[in-house]
């Protein structure tokens, strides 16, 4: 009784929960009414046409054909394909419209949501989310909704109608309507959990394709190929035994249903047809009853066909509301006018998965318009740092200030819009060279903007060597350029946005010594009079910052000059020692 009583709870929330998604779809109602109004007219049309042809045939047998009957047949056809073209355009317009409402409101929210969910998901299964769950319910409301309301009216108009020319023939098709709910109904609910678990499988597989696929030259370097194909070979198989499970429930559902069909047509015609020949009906009205059948038996036909997609709708629907269930980003309620302001990190402590403290409570000041420096080894949190100012993600403990004021509270679009963030793994987009440059801005700007942001970059000159210049496509990540010029165009895009924070993670790891030269004299000029983060590994590079931190093992055990840190920092020593080579 328990299990009952939840299993009903789990359905009426999954139905809420439906109508929840369609109304976030910006469902409209009016044009679905009209739509459903244009196929009650089709349905009409179609429950008329039996009884034209039945008069039609006894006309014939009798008297010869009437022409006006013949007329009003010809019209009704016609009136039948015009509503049901009209409808099922309409229908179609008010699904497309919804799911692209739907896409649009599910993709804004995924756009908003915190780093963490990304590290937790894998882009594929968002993707999955996106695209195919959404496509499902699009189906349901286009498809199936307007054919499952016209098949009920169509099956009471029709059952009506075979009351008033034959009941007892009538009696036959209306014994069959129970036996094939009894059969459907256990079966719909099967099919739930396994659509559920399909989507839910093929979401994983979209995530193994994607993964794969964006990291192809990895897989092709290591030659792991195989290793790749059998993991997908195991999600595939994996597919194919829910596709099977589905089939198994279609494989009985089926032919019971055609069994009982064919049954009642049989004894329809065989009944009807010793009426006939007895003389208590006419050949029209057994022919009208044979056509009033099939209008009561293919509604049946969609109708199993709809509650199989319902069931897979609300399994959809489960999934989809997953994402939008997630927090999204804090987006603070103040705006950021000044950034004259101490930026401080006040006792913080990171965890990425609340386990391993990568920060532990550090506190530190970054005075406006001068320029530091963190360095030590790989793994102590100073891109971590760099992640928290960026607000990609929240500190377990402590806070993080500006001018006294936590930076959570801050708007997070008005505080991401003053730092420009250079990282290490050189983020390119698909597309131009100009439109990577300009990725992200809020206002327009001139080719000679571009170009000189380039210039001080380092970047305008291989740019123009470019088959198309500035308009040259990048490739996928930018595989089409060197690493180095992917920097470069990097520092050009955080040039161009002219951030009164600039974070420099690593900005010149992948530039040859020439290059290097040009582009430290560049991020000179841009880091003047703007406070400026650096993280170094080649500590050549930040010898005459304002102050260096040394970052170890999530601490901050040493604060100073280049030359204040060689005489108090054994570590800072040992780096330079490693990289000058000096004793």
């Amino acid at each position: 009784m328990f299990d009952m009583d939840e299993k009903m709870h789990e359905e009426r929330a999954s139905l809420s929960l439906f109508f929840r998604l369609l109304k976030l779809g910006n469902l409209k109602t009016g044009l679905v009414i009209a739509g459903l109004f244009l196929g009650i007219i089709e349905t009409i049309a179609g429950l008329i046409i039996p009884l034209f042809t039945r008069d039609l045939i006894d006309q014939w047998a009798l008297d010869g054909l009437d022409g006006n009957n013949i007329i009003l047949l010809i019209a009704a056809f016609i009136l039948q394909t015009i509503a049901g073209g009209f409808s099922f355009y309409l229908m179609t317009y008010v699904g497309e419209s919804m799911v692209a409402n739907l896409r649009g409101h599910l993709w804004g929210h995924v756009l908003h949501l915190p780093i963490p969910y990304f590290d937790r998901n894998e882009s594929g299964a968002i993707m999955s989310r996106l695209t195919q769950d959404t496509s499902i319910i699009k189906s349901l409301v286009s498809e199936h909704f307007v054919n499952v309301f016209n098949g009920l009216i169509s099956i009471v108009g029709a059952i009506i109608l075979l009351f008033l020319i034959d009941w007892k023939i009538t009696l036959f098709i209306f014994l069959a309507v129970p036996v094939t709910i009894l059969i459907i109904q256990p079966l719909g609910k099967q099919m739930f959990k396994i659509s559920l678990r399909t989507q839910d499988e093929l979401a994983k597989f979209s995530g193994h394709l994607g993964r794969v696929l964006q990291d192809i030259r990895l897989v092709k370097s290591f030659s792991a190929q195989e290793i790749e194909r059998e993991e997908g070979k195991k999600e595939i198989q994996s597919l194919m035994r829910y596709g099977l499970r589905e089939a198994k429930i279609y494989a009985v559902i089926s032919p019971i249903i055609t069994t009982v069909i064919l049954l009642v047509i049989v004894i329809v015609v065989g009944y009807g047809g010793a009426r006939v020949a007895s003389g208590q009906i006419s050949a029209g009205s057994l022919v009208a009853i044979i056509i009033y059948l099939f209008q009561v038996v293919m509604p049946f036909t969609m109708m199993a066909s709809f509650f199989t997609t319902f069931q897979k709708s609300l399994g959809a629907t489960k999934r989809i509301t997953e994402i939008l269930e997630e927090r999204m980003e804090t987006k603070g309620f103040l705006q950021i006018d000044d950034f004259q302001k101490p930026l401080k990190f006040e006792e913080v402590s990171f965890s990425y998965d609340g386990e391993i403290q990568v920060l532990n409570q550090i506190s530190f000041t970054v005075e406006p318009g001068k320029t530091y420096a963190f360095v030590g080894p790989s793994g102590g949190g100073k891109t971590t740092i760099f992640s928290l100012i960026e607000r990609f993600y929240r500190s377990t403990e402590g806070r993080i200030t500006i001018g006294g004021e936590d930076i959570e509270n801050i708007d997070l679009s008005s505080w991401r819009d003053s730092i420009g963030y250079v990282s290490q793994e050189i983020p390119i987009i698909s597309g131009t060279v100009k439109e990577n440059i300009c990725y992200g801005l809020k206002r327009k700007v001139s080719d000679e903007e571009i170009e000189d942001a380039a210039r001080l970059a380092h970047a305008h000159e291989f740019i123009e060597k470019l088959p198309l210049g500035y308009g040259t496509e990048v490739g996928e990540r930018g595989i089409k350029l060197s690493g180095g010029q992917r920097q470069r165009i990097a520092i050009a895009r955080a040039i161009l946005k002219n951030p009164r924070l600039l974070l420099l993670d690593e900005a010149t790891s992948n530039l040859d010594s020439e290059s290097e030269v040009h582009i430290q004299k560049a991020l000179e000029n841009v880091m003047k009079g703007r406070t400026t983060l650096i993280i170094a590994h080649r500590l050549s590079t930040v010898t005459d910052v304002d102050t260096i931190f040394v970052v170890e093992k999530g601490q901050i055990t040493a604060v100073g000059t280049h030359n204040g840190l060689l005489e108090s920092s054994p570590l800072y020593r040992k780096l330079v020692q490693h990289q000058f080579q000096v004793g």
